[in-house]
């Protein structure tokens, strides 16, 4: 499961603190490694509707309160950070946790980091590029030396803490770029899929050439994962009448920086068909979607991003149980 550490409500509808939802996040996490759930991934964001923008910090709280499930990004939005600073506080993730620390690093589809921080949005793929190599540079333990125009270069820099054996896993979270999937390979690096809008199946080829570019560039097998927006309840009208209204107004509010299309129940309806991004519905139906989806775009991985600014903390606790114990099973027996 992923989450932005999006802003929740009481059962009043009155929304709540910043402070308030970073706790909620928290026990968002401890509840979801109780049930089963195999991973919890926190996105940078740095606005009012998602306030989480030091989600290793929360991963860390998650992790000292838990003892099986792993704790990662989603994304981090490496172009406007210091890839030493991400490499140092993910491989202290690891420690905290006993080695369950992940990152998933990304150019930043939500790009309020860049000024925020005094990056050019001019210079975005250029930032990625050399920030990405410098961060596969650390990864290989040792000593670094680096040269590039995004920082200070390192000479035999020793970059501490150490990782106790190998690297904590890496991917590259891909919005439907190829140049960023061939990216992804040419590290070694894992695949994620970002599938928010439209119908899975258009991703395929992305994930052919993944597999095709690991095997040029002389790489081992690598993970393909798939990150799409959810919510489960109890039946399928349950579902999209707790996610519909936060939904439109989320897209609604988004859509004057973004450009996004406001969806109309039309849409909507679509999008939680059988052929949209929108895992919305019953056990039965989410868990079908997601293998259905997970065999057509060959993916060993599903993370389902939860939740919606607004929604109330008892609704999103429910989503994560039903996930847990109803809809991974169901998922798990469906491929099996």
């Amino acid at each position: 499961m992923d989450t932005f550490g999006d802003r929740t409500s009481d059962d009043e509808g009155r929304l709540q603190s910043h402070a308030q939802t970073i706790r909620d996040v928290v026990e968002q996490g401890v509840l979801a490694d109780q049930v089963g759930i195999d991973f919890i991934g926190i996105g940078e964001h740095h606005t009012d509707d998602f306030p989480l923008s030091a989600a290793d910090v929360v991963l860390a709280a998650i992790a000292a309160r838990t003892a099986r499930i792993h704790v990662g990004s989603a994304v981090t939005v490496l172009s406007s950070d210091d890839p030493v600073r991400v490499f140092q506080r993910y491989s202290t993730l690891n420690a905290i946790s006993g080695g369950r620390a992940e990152v998933i690093l990304g150019r930043g589809s939500s790009i309020d980091s860049f000024p925020l921080f005094g990056y050019d949005l001019a210079d975005y793929e250029g930032l990625f590029e050399e920030k990405t190599n410098l961060f596969a540079e650390l990864l290989k333990g040792g000593p670094v030396t680096w040269n590039g125009k995004t920082r200070a270069p390192l000479s035999d820099q020793d970059v501490v803490p150490h990782t106790e054996s190998e690297p904590f896993p890496v991917w590259i979270g891909v919005g439907g770029s190829p140049q960023s999937v061939i990216r992804a390979a040419g590290y070694g690096f894992s695949l994620m899929l970002a599938i928010i809008g439209g119908s899975p199946a258009r991703f395929a080829p992305f994930a052919q050439l993944f597999h095709q570019a690991l095997e040029q560039f002389g790489q081992d097998p690598r993970p393909v994962g798939v990150h799409s927006p959810g919510h489960v309840a109890a039946t399928d009208e349950q579902a999209r009448e707790e996610f519909w209204p936060h939904y439109l107004e989320t897209i609604r509010r988004y859509s004057k920086i973004r450009g996004f299309a406001i969806p109309t129940r039309e849409s909507f309806a679509y999008e939680v068909g059988p052929h949209g991004a929108l895992y919305v519905g019953s056990p039965e139906t989410v868990a079908q979607k997601i293998a259905t989806n997970m065999t057509t775009l060959g993916a060993n991985r599903f993370d389902l991003k939860y939740g919606m600014p607004g929604l109330a903390q008892h609704a999103m606790l429910s989503n994560i149980e039903l996930y847990g114990t109803k809809v991974i099973p169901l998922v798990r027996h469906l491929l099996a």
